[in-house]
């Protein structure tokens, strides 16, 4: 029974590398694990409340905008979306954006606690449609937006190969013949993978390869440490591996609670992805973190946290021989900042500090007395390893932390091709754009 357990959460019986160190000192604030073997610093479950305390969102007004470090512009890109989330920017230089929304229904729709998530998060109906914005004389302004595909099941994660278009819509991913210069998509498109649907995190984020033959796919928990049983996590917490025509299927790396934001470091074979890490065990636990990701890799959840932590809410489903094996990650990010979009900065436009580093959105807290995230960090790299701890990048989204009163809620990030950052920041329904001075 044990067995058939463990393999229903997400296939985690597969070849996991040998044990990894214990986390490093000052890990759970946002530390790069490379030493290892350290005192352990993380706090004990429960050692603070579980909070709920979901932010305020106040929007922006006049000429408000997100903060960048002194050597930056930020400036508003494009607005009038609905719930922005995903960004994909072609080899052409087209910006498509998802539009979707966390989508609740019946008694949860109704509930006291969950009404006071719909006002303030904004959460409700899905727009399910891509938009694509073409800057076609190359100002850095685009004076061409169009609605790309619609009908679209909360779609997240795009991507082209070729001349096919493809989205993760939250059951599936869908692939569409695809032309540089259409304006739109009215063809059907064909569904090559089925994936399971919604659940407590519903985005399905896709990427490629170098060598463009390989799709991987972001699949997070349906629950927060398999409460509803783990018949309901099939497939789940997950990156999954297909070829481009949805064959091949295998589970790429297990146990990441909910991975959203992929990317290969550059000059590397490796996929990084940032992972939102499970709540409810206080305050400071437990760290979200973007990881190298290694193929075959077990990454604890729900068994266990950050390596061979074990979760004190998992005593009944006894897996000592998966937690001996579940991998540190990279780098920790602060608990509960809800950790989404990354990107490596592989332009020239940036400072040098900022070549080849992550840049990660920081979507923002609801789990925690004093909210965490909403902003931007960036991690610097060296020879595709972290070099450096986290550092506030774009800030400037929370309008009084006294009050948990925020403008708005950063979700993804691209690079454009001038070398500009842009930032989707979906419930004041904006793009913006971080630019170098010149």
């Amino acid at each position: 029974m044990l067995q058939r357990s463990l393999y229903i959460v997400s296939s985690m019986m597969i070849l996991v590398i040998a044990c990894s160190p214990r986390l490093n000192k000052d890990s759970y604030s946002g530390s790069v694990n490379t030493s290892g073997y350290q005192a352990d610093t993380l706090a004990a479950p429960y050692e603070t409340k579980s909070a709920t305390n979901f932010s305020k969102v106040i929007g922006w007004k006049g000429g408000e905008t997100p903060v960048a470090p002194s050597g930056f512009t930020v400036t508003k890109y494009a607005d009038g979306f609905d719930h922005p989330r995903g960004l994909y920017v072609a080899e052409n230089g087209d910006v498509f954006v998802s539009e979707a929304n966390t989508e609740l229904k019946g008694i949860k729709k109704i509930g006291s606690k969950i009404s006071r998530k719909i006002k303030t998060q904004h959460y409700g109906k899905s727009a399910n449609r891509v938009t694509r914005l073409r800057d076609a004389d190359h100002d850095g302004v685009p004076e061409e937006r169009s609605v790309f595909i619609e009908g679209l099941n909360q779609p997240f994660g795009m991507l082209i190969i070729g001349n096919h278009f493809y989205v993760g819509n939250t059951d599936g991913v869908v692939e569409y013949d695809y032309k540089p210069e259409a304006s739109s998509i009215t063809s059907g498109g064909r569904q090559i993978i089925s994936l399971p649907p919604a659940g407590r995190h519903w985005t399905k984020n896709i990427i490629t390869n170098a060598e463009k033959n390989k799709i991987y796919i972001a699949v997070g928990s349906s629950s927060n440490v398999a409460e509803n049983g783990f018949d309901k996590e099939t497939r789940r917490a997950n990156i999954i591996e297909i070829n481009t025509d949805g064959t091949g299927e295998k589970i790429y790396a297990s146990g990441l609670r909910n991975p959203v934001g992929m990317d290969w470091a550059p000059g590397t074979q490796t996929l990084w992805t940032a992972v939102n890490e499970r709540d409810e065990l206080g305050d400071e636990l437990v760290p979200d973190y973007i990881t190298g990701v290694k193929e075959g890799g077990f990454y604890g959840w729900p068994f266990s946290y950050y390596g061979q932590h074990k979760d004190p809410r998992m005593k009944d489903h006894p897996a000592d021989s998966l937690v001996a094996k579940a991998i540190v990650p990279d780098v920790a990010l602060g608990s509960h900042t809800a950790s989404l979009g990354m990107v490596f900065y592989n332009k020239q436009s940036f400072p040098d500090k900022y070549h080849n580093g992550a840049f990660i959105a920081q979507h923002g807290s609801w789990n925690r007395s004093i909210i965490s995230g909403y902003k931007i960090v960036f991690v610097p790299f060296k020879d595709g390893k972290p070099s450096g701890k986290p550092e506030d990048f774009l800030t400037g989204f929370v309008a009084d932390l006294s009050k948990s009163e925020v403008h708005g809620r950063p979700v993804c990030v691209a690079l454009t091709s001038d070398g500009s950052l842009l930032v989707t920041d979906d419930v004041s329904n904006t793009i913006w754009k971080v630019s170098a001075k010149k």
